[in-house]
């Protein structure tokens, strides 16, 4: 009878988990959390399967990378897959360094390979975790003068007219993000950023300032990109894109609009609950901006520190710092830069200190900027988020026992909710129909027909 072939102990992972401090129940719970993060919900590892593979065995490909991750979270340094020993897909075009994870001196071939891959739907990409390592890359650069290398030229000039094309083709393409969802048009944005505008950006400019103006319009489309990404749930490849649009304004030494990608990354580290760069990435983003953008521009830099302060746990200091936001956002009219695009700054105020409060358990305080924040949304062409502001606000109600008025505002939200493709909505109305349940089996007769709708809600937009 041959004899099997022993298996080579992973010494490299064994070691980092001794460098974490993890023990393998604990590791095997952090994986879970990290493959569940990503939207897989059918992992299952446990402390046999982590012995498992310190004693050589290899996980699946998707689960090295949660291991990967979940390592990296509880360390505290850049981690990869090949340096643990274990085996990841080797998809074809994926950067083994983890493409998109770095702030590279040609940030536009970065951006075209990215695009590639996602129109492609490739599996390393669209199935990628959110890094809390890659989450302070940012944070070693900001306002640091970036030496710019020269990208490699088409035989094409461009100018202004070229710059006005692709700034007024991201303003349509976000009125469309906007009112029907990030899943509307999500392959045309990729399309457009992936082929016209990396050439636009490769092409020869009268000026150099030309050039910067177009690698800061190139940076608002690859944001765009990473917010439909975020919008679909696929958080690791919304980060990808978030830190291109970052490493695109760097090249252009665009001050402004590298706190514009610094603030959506402190936003994306919140709303995904990794809270470890986010005050210190707010602060990078607001010493951007400070002084250089109009007052109601500048609050919605402030309310994203408060809003980083409350994940901290700074509460006190979180309401007062929302406070200066409001009052910045009530001392004057419009917005700059990209975030002109996305609505009043007084809205955005209202809906992250509505956060806050919720974080506090102040529902009546939350309701109340919900409901302002609706109020100021409604009527425009951003339908998907006085819908969710809506929606928010009957959970507040829900939360104060107003059974009657919270199915109400559920109501009007579900009616907002109409032709809107976003994953976000979906689990905006999954949420409620939990709420209703709970209100269900105290006999609530609203809640039943109001459950009726928002399945068949649902099941339509399935």
């Amino acid at each position: 009878m041959p004899r099997s072939t022993p298996r080579t102990p992973n010494t490299l992972l064994r070691e980092a988990i001794a460098e974490s401090g993890l023990t393998y129940a604990a590791l095997a719970r952090a994986v879970r959390a990290v493959a569940a993060a990503a939207g897989d919900t059918g992992v299952r590892t446990n402390a046999s399967a982590i012995a498992h593979w310190v004693a050589g065995t290899q996980p699946e490909p998707d689960t090295a990378r949660y291991v990967t991750e979940a390592l990296a979270q509880r360390t505290g340094r850049r981690l990869t897959a090949a340096g643990l020993g274990l085996a990841v897909l080797q998809d074809a075009g994926a950067d083994p360094a983890g493409l998109g994870l770095s702030l590279g001196p040609v940030p536009v071939e970065t951006i075209a390979a990215m695009g590639r891959a996602d129109i492609e739907r490739r599996r390393f990409l669209t199935t990628a975790v959110y890094s809390v390592a890659a989450a302070a890359l940012p944070l070693g650069a900001a306002g640091e003068h970036q030496a710019r290398a020269e990208a490699v030229r088409t035989g094409a000039t461009a100018g202004q007219a070229e710059i006005d094309a692709v700034r007024s083709m991201t303003a349509a393409f976000t009125e469309i993000d906007e009112r029907y969802g990030g899943q509307h048009g999500r392959s045309a944005v990729l399309q457009y950023l992936t082929t016209d505008v990396t050439d636009l950006c490769r092409a020869s400019f009268r000026t150099p300032g030309q050039r910067a103006q177009m690698l800061t319009a190139a940076a608002g489309l690859a944001y765009l990109a990473g917010w439909k990404a975020f919008d679909a749930g696929e958080q690791g490849l919304a980060q990808r894109w978030y830190l291109q649009s970052y490493a695109l304004t760097r090249e252009a030494d665009d001050g402004p609009h590298q706190g514009f990608a610094l603030r959506i990354l402190a936003h994306h580290g919140m709303d995904t609950g990794h809270q470890e760069h986010t005050v210190d990435l707010a602060d990078a983003a607001l010493a951007q901006v400070r002084g250089r953008v109009p007052a109601p521009t500048e609050s919605l830099f402030v309310v994203c520190k408060a809003r980083a302060l409350s994940g901290a746990g700074s509460s006190r200091q979180a309401l007062a710092v929302a406070g200066r936001a409001r009052a910045l956002a009530e001392s004057g009219a419009g917005t700059a830069g990209w975030d002109a695009m996305w609505g009043a700054a007084a809205a955005a105020v209202d809906s992250h200190t509505a956060a806050i409060l919720t974080r506090l358990g102040d529902h009546a305080g939350a309701e109340t900027h919900w409901a302002s924040a609706a109020r100021h949304y409604r009527g425009t062409e951003h339908q998907r988020i006085a819908a969710l502001s809506t929606a928010a606000e009957g959970r507040a109600q829900c939360a104060q026992g107003h059974v009657e008025r919270a199915c109400a505002t559920w109501g009007r939200a579900l009616d907002g909710m109409t032709g809107i493709r976003s994953t976000r909505t979906r689990q905006a109305v999954i949420t409620l129909r939990a709420d209703l349940a709970r209100l269900r089996r105290r006999g609530a007769r609203s809640a039943q027909a109001l459950d009726d709708r928002a399945r068949v809600w649902l099941h339509e937009t399935a």
